[in-house]
């Protein structure tokens, strides 16, 4: 007789508040004889309203990782949130394991919904895909928010000792755990203080692994191997739209450094927010920050777009409370 299975509860919990936040679940064939995309959607959309594109990391499934997300941005944005390629159920024959085929495929998905512009948010490897997107894509893409994503990371930095775990075999066995005592492992190099797993019994760690991280092992594995292949700073396209880099400050998994390098990158086009005594899992650990830091970015950008007869019944209104002063 199956038990009762408090991480699939928990999902059933995080899918009725996406529901509740106006989304609905779709699938998308893109017709390429192998590739279908799972994502939420709106439910009705809203012509009035900007678009924002949610791309989530190489951990728990999209729900958690925007669940404290989600409610602050529906009432402002129309909310795309995919899971990517072999995560949720996103799947493809295809071998291609880049970022770049990630991006093509989330691309193809808002095309089928009509959305001809957005602005995105990319946690860790969501980072990754997020600014190949707005590379690939300048005419769609409008504002970029980059999270603990090291997208200026070299392949040469494996072998320099730039990372604690520098073996890629490693990496994934952590980033994908198979085992109660890598799933604490993996707790702990992305929290700068680790929930207690360790008096958490180990039933229900497997029962998280089993629902979370049971699917697509080898595929996930070539993703994460893909990531450093080749890969070199003089080689990375500088984006054009204005950029927010937010991380965490004890960041274990991709250093501090790395937010620096991507500014300096940019130039004056992007702008860095440290979250201060956090780690890799920022939208987890200090979420109320991390949701200020996007909303703040995103809704001034939001402002700007307001109509030009907006704009001057605005100043029309200023003019008027200046008389009164």
């Amino acid at each position: 007789m199956p038990c009762f299975s408090f991480t699939e509860s928990k999902n059933s919990c995080f899918r009725s508040n996406f529901v509740r936040a106006g989304l609905r679940s779709t699938f998308t064939d893109l017709k390429d004889g192998g590739t279908t995309m799972h994502c939420w959607v709106p439910k009705s959309p809203n012509p009035s309203k900007p678009n924002l594109l949610l791309l989530h990391g190489l951990g728990v499934n999209a729900m958690w990782q925007f669940a404290d997300l989600i409610r602050p941005v529906t009432p402002h944005f129309n909310v795309y949130v995919p899971d990517l390629l072999f995560f949720g159920e996103s799947t493809t024959a295809n071998p291609d394991r880049s970022e770049s085929f990630q991006a093509e495929c989330v691309m193809r998905v808002m095309e089928v919904q009509s959305v001809r512009t957005f602005s995105l948010v990319g946690l860790s490897y969501g980072g990754f895909v997020g600014y190949r997107l707005a590379a690939q894509y300048p005419e769609a893409v409008e504002r970029v928010v980059i999270c603990s994503a090291a997208v200026c990371m070299e392949e040469k930095d494996l072998r320099e000792g730039v990372f604690r775990v520098s073996d890629l075999d490693e990496a994934a066995s952590i980033l994908i755990p198979q085992t109660p005592s890598k799933l604490r492992e993996l707790v702990k190099y992305t929290f700068f203080r680790p929930p207690p797993l360790g008096i958490v019994p180990s039933c229900l760690l497997r029962d998280f692994i089993e629902t979370m991280f049971s699917d697509f092992v080898q595929e996930r594995k070539e993703l994460i191997l893909a990531i450093p292949k080749n890969r070199k700073l003089s080689d990375l396209p500088k984006i054009s739209q204005p950029t927010l880099i937010i991380w965490g400050e004890h960041d274990h998994l991709f250093p501090l450094e790395y937010a620096h390098k991507l500014k300096m990158h940019l130039g004056e086009n992007a702008q860095l927010a440290v979250v201060k005594r956090a780690g890799h899992a920022i939208s987890a650990e200090k979420s109320k920050e991390f949701n200020k830091h996007i909303m703040s970015f995103l809704i001034d950008f939001k402002r700007s777009q307001i109509s030009p007869s907006a704009n001057h019944q605005n100043k029309l209104a200023d003019i008027k409370l200046l008389n009164v002063i």
